[in-house]
């Protein structure tokens, strides 16, 4: 199935914890001078006008980035430094945000000479879409399954590795798939940084994944993030998870810190919960 768009989802709270955490591994890894391979396994567009028709059909980011937007001089956390630095480089002006940049656009945007950018995508108007803009940003681009895509390119020539793996789950033996392909990329690159996004759902599908996981035995230091709706809708995502395989250390504290800015009257109605699913 290649329906899913996530034009309609751009810029929702769950983009807004998943482009936090990899703002924040990316920069932080980045203290060393060692190049970093940087691969996203389902890019999608790269670029998203919020104020197309998909993207206000659902209006989604109304109630995420925009809040986060509207409220950025009241965040108490300076990691948020490098996404707001991004959002105002795309958005010039006070007003609301109009342009929101996908997940591809993040690594681009916060890479350094050296560091290399490969993005997978599988949907051919999506990928069409993402390769007229990789021209520009110097991303590489591959018109394949991301799982499959990202073993074939491990382990990467550069010294260090930050993979996002972050498909729409349309398909339900997606959790089982994500779980395998982490043991076995975890295999070929011990030493690489993995973040997995994943909705949280009423039906509890996502648990899938982490029971796999952790019945395998196959990957260690993971790190689980979850961002919980303080006023769920009763069916559908009511949160948004992230695993974080070998994160660089001190990163709990600080997306902890990040994610905490996120609840409380006037934010994001978030609540934010964390523990290690797999110790070192």
């Amino acid at each position: 199935m290649l329906s899913y768009l996530h034009a309609f989802h751009a810029g929702n709270f769950a983009d807004v914890q998943k482009h936090a955490a990899l703002s924040l591994a990316l920069t932080m890894m980045q203290a060393k001078k060692s190049a970093i391979a940087c691969f996203d396994t389902h890019a999608g567009s790269a670029r998203y006008d919020l104020r197309s028709e998909r993207a206000r059909k659902t209006a989604e980011a109304d109630a995420g980035v925009q809040v986060l937007w509207r409220i950025r001089e009241q965040l108490a956390c300076s990691d948020w430094e490098p996404v707001l630095k991004v959002l105002a480089e795309d958005n010039p002006g006070d007003g609301p945000l109009q342009d929101y940049p996908g997940s591809p656009a993040w690594f681009a945007r916060l890479s350094r000479p050296g560091d290399v950018v490969t993005a997978f995508e599988l949907h051919p108007a999506e990928e069409r879409q993402l390769a007229g803009w990789a021209n520009e940003a110097g991303v590489k681009v591959r018109h394949e399954d991301g799982l499959k895509g990202l073993l074939k390119c491990l382990p990467p020539p550069q010294p260090r590795m930050l993979t996002l793996i972050d498909p729409s789950y349309e398909i339900k033996s997606d959790y089982e798939a994500v779980a395998h392909t982490l043991a076995r990329a975890w295999k070929k690159c011990r030493h690489g940084v993995y973040l997995v996004w994943y909705p949280i759902l009423t039906s509890g599908l996502e648990q899938k994944l982490t029971e796999v996981l952790q019945t395998s035995g196959a990957v260690r230091k993971v790190l689980k993030s979850e961002v919980t709706l303080d006023q769920p809708p009763e069916r559908g995502m009511v949160g948004s998870g992230m695993l974080i395989i070998n994160p660089p250390w001190g990163f709990d504290e600080r997306l902890g810190a990040m994610m905490a800015d996120l609840h409380g009257p006037g934010r994001l109605g978030l609540s934010h919960g964390m523990e290690w699913l797999i110790p070192e």
